[in-house]
């Protein structure tokens, strides 16, 4: 075996399960026609894409969603960009499927994730975080756009009629949490779900089906945010002047 001409037996390798895997999955099984190292290396990235993927909706993943999101902050804190957090919830799913069964359950969570993945940009990511709510990631993002999206999220789901079974159609509404990054600082995902939450609980209690977002970018920057930001820097002696009992530290 060289580097540069590996040999693969693929009769070798146990790729029952894989291939099992990905045709449980609904995606496309590779042919080993082009050759054994192009054939695993296909086999490789689907099942990558398939373990990013919410088997249900077929939406990005809780993993993948974080993934995202630490990008993201990464990136509003060396650009400055806007960058917008929505966090979605359907309101009263609990009813839906003590009513109708969780079968009717999954077919509305499947019409409202299409519904949402339809209402955004190919470059915004939208998944499942957990249960019956969702959430979407949208870079480079102003606040007029944001709130534009968010308020035609919420409408488009609200119009759905979803076909449950041939005598049964139901119609669901959502609540709509968002927060915008702060700009220039490296927060964390868990602070910036908590602020984009924040909103979600208040749409909620303000009667649900509607809109909250947080628009305040810079001033809304936590004291557990202001830390990550300023916490790693060393301070030589003498870098600062000496601050007084209710003054902020400035540069000497």
């Amino acid at each position: 075996m060289t580097a540069s001409s590996p040999l693969i037996d693929l009769d070798a390798l146990r790729l029952d399960d894989a291939r099992a895997l990905l045709d449980h999955g609904g995606t496309e099984l590779p042919s080993p026609g082009d050759g054994a190292a192009a054939y695993l290396q296909r086999m490789i990235d689907r099942l990558c894409e398939l373990s990013l993927r919410d088997p249900l909706t077929g939406l990005a993943n809780q993993r993948q969603f974080r993934t995202v999101l630490n990008r993201e902050i990464e990136i509003v804190a060396r650009s400055g960009n806007s960058a917008l957090l929505l966090m979605l919830d359907i309101d009263q799913f609990k009813k839906v499927n003590d009513t109708h069964g969780h079968l009717a359950g999954d077919k509305v969570l499947q019409a409202v994730a299409k519904c949402v993945n339809g209402c955004v940009r190919p470059q915004d990511t939208v998944a499942r975080y957990g249960g019956e709510e969702f959430g979407i990631v949208m870079p480079d993002c102003q606040a007029a756009y944001g709130e534009t999206v968010a308020e035609r999220i919420r409408q488009s789901v609200a119009n759905l009629s979803i076909t449950i079974s041939p005598v049964l159609q139901l119609q669901v509404t959502t609540s709509v949490g968002g927060a915008f990054a702060p700009v220039w600082v490296r927060s964390t995902a868990d602070l910036w779900i908590e602020r984009a939450d924040t909103q979600l609980y208040l749409a909620k209690a303000q009667g649900r089906n509607r809109v909250c977002i947080d628009h305040q970018q810079v001033i809304s920057v936590s004291a557990e945010e202001k830390s990550l930001l300023f916490g790693s820097l060393v301070l030589a002696e003498g870098a600062w002047s000496e601050p007084g009992e209710h003054n902020t530290p400035t540069f000497s």
